[in-house]
């Protein structure tokens, strides 16, 4: 055991040393807030409160695992750390809730963490046969059994093109709703044997487990990891005091096009072509710190092959936004988010709110937060 954590549980923080490169720089102000959006088990964030003495930490996460675990690895904080049971599209809640108009930082490790990988029982990894469960949050929500079970085939197709980019999605989707027929599906080894049925054996001999865009399509259709981080950049960029910064990991095209579309217009003028002079509302609200997405080099990715696939981008806020002028793109997701929740009805749990101090990881303060857990 190190640091409270488990052996099991140790992991290797992706790109941990240029996280902290570029956050540190806004923390070196006494009571500087920076927000950990996906906890995990706290690696990032350990490294970060180490480096930067004045940083009072909020660090939230969906799994109550993860939580418990990152508590135990940040006890030494404890007097600097507020740990949240939320979803970060909650953002602007929690820190309602304590009390913080802004922050100085804000970091997202996007998609499914080291614990949940690891904990073979979380239904997670196309390797191992294991319950097809694939929730984040295991207290909220459908299981990815039940979405097998249950949806559609024009909608598993959807889930698994959409979500999962799979070229042969109605094939799999066709063979699935035939093969539940004769009975339900329960683990994830009678999913990778359909998958591999479905698609064609000259595909099969080459690019990985042909099940491993099923399994991402899933694992996203349950969490709805897609909708929340729409929701959450827009909403963590508002939050940013100006000179405060923001840095997001994302580790597939799905993901990294979002953060992207969130930061990048940002960082633009939106001052009409013919102005002979940009007015102060058109000016760039973010300034990029990373051309383009950066990736692990591979002395990293030899030594922590989960870092392979990240894609991290990263930004500054260099002033406010004029009033009446929302975000590009908080008001269209807020009601695609809206029309898409009401569809979905019980879909999404509510969410446990529970706000702690590292040194108590067993314990909570409040519990006053209603909202989606998913």
């Amino acid at each position: 055991m190190s640091n409270g954590v488990p052996d099991r549980h140790r992991h290797v923080p992706v790109l941990l040393e240029r996280c902290v490169t570029l956050l540190a720089p806004a923390l070196d102000e006494p009571g500087s807030v920076l927000v950990d959006a996906t906890l995990g088990l706290g690696g990032h964030s350990q490294a970060l409160l180490e480096r930067c003495p004045h940083a009072v930490l909020v660090g939230l996460d969906r799994d109550p695992a993860a939580l418990d675990l990152a508590g135990r690895r940040l006890a030494a904080f404890a007097g600097r750390t507020h740990l949240v049971h939320a979803v970060y599209d909650e953002l602007p809640e929690v820190l309602d809730r304590l009390g913080h108009t802004e922050v100085r930082g804000v970091l997202m490790d996007l998609g499914v963490s080291s614990l949940q990988l690891d904990e073979v029982d979380r239904g997670f990894s196309y390797a191992v046969d294991a319950p097809l469960d694939m929730r984040m949050d295991p207290s909220s929500g459908p299981t990815a059994a039940e979405v097998l079970n249950t949806y559609p085939a024009a909608d598993l197709s959807r889930v698994l093109r959409e979500y999962g980019e799979e070229r042969f999605a109605r094939r799999i989707a066709e063979l699935v709703v035939r093969e539940r027929a004769r009975e339900p599906f329960t683990t994830s080894a009678r999913l990778v044997d359909v998958v591999r049925q479905a698609i064609p054996a000259a595909t099969r001999r080459h690019g990985g487990n042909p099940a491993k865009r099923t399994f991402q399509a899933l694992r996203i259709e349950v969490n709805h990891e897609l909708e929340v981080l729409g929701r959450a950049v827009p909403a963590a960029v508002e939050a940013l005091a100006v000179g405060g910064r923001i840095v997001v990991m994302a580790y597939h095209s799905l993901e990294d096009r979002i953060v992207k579309g969130v930061l990048t217009p940002q960082a633009r003028s939106t001052a009409p072509p013919d102005l002979p002079v940009e007015l102060p509302e058109h000016a760039p609200v973010l300034r990029l710190l990373t051309r383009g997405a950066e990736t692990a080099d591979e002395a990293e990715t030899g030594a922590n092959p989960r870092a392979a696939s990240v894609r991290l981008r990263a930004a500054e806020r260099v002033r406010r936004r004029s009033t009446g002028h929302p975000a590009p793109g908080m008001a269209r997701e807020s009601a695609r988010g809206s029309a898409r929740e009401s569809a979905r009805g019980s879909a999404r749990g509510s969410a446990r709110g529970a706000t702690r101090s590292a040194g108590d990881p067993a314990g909570s303060v409040e519990r006053d937060v209603e909202g989606d857990a998913a």
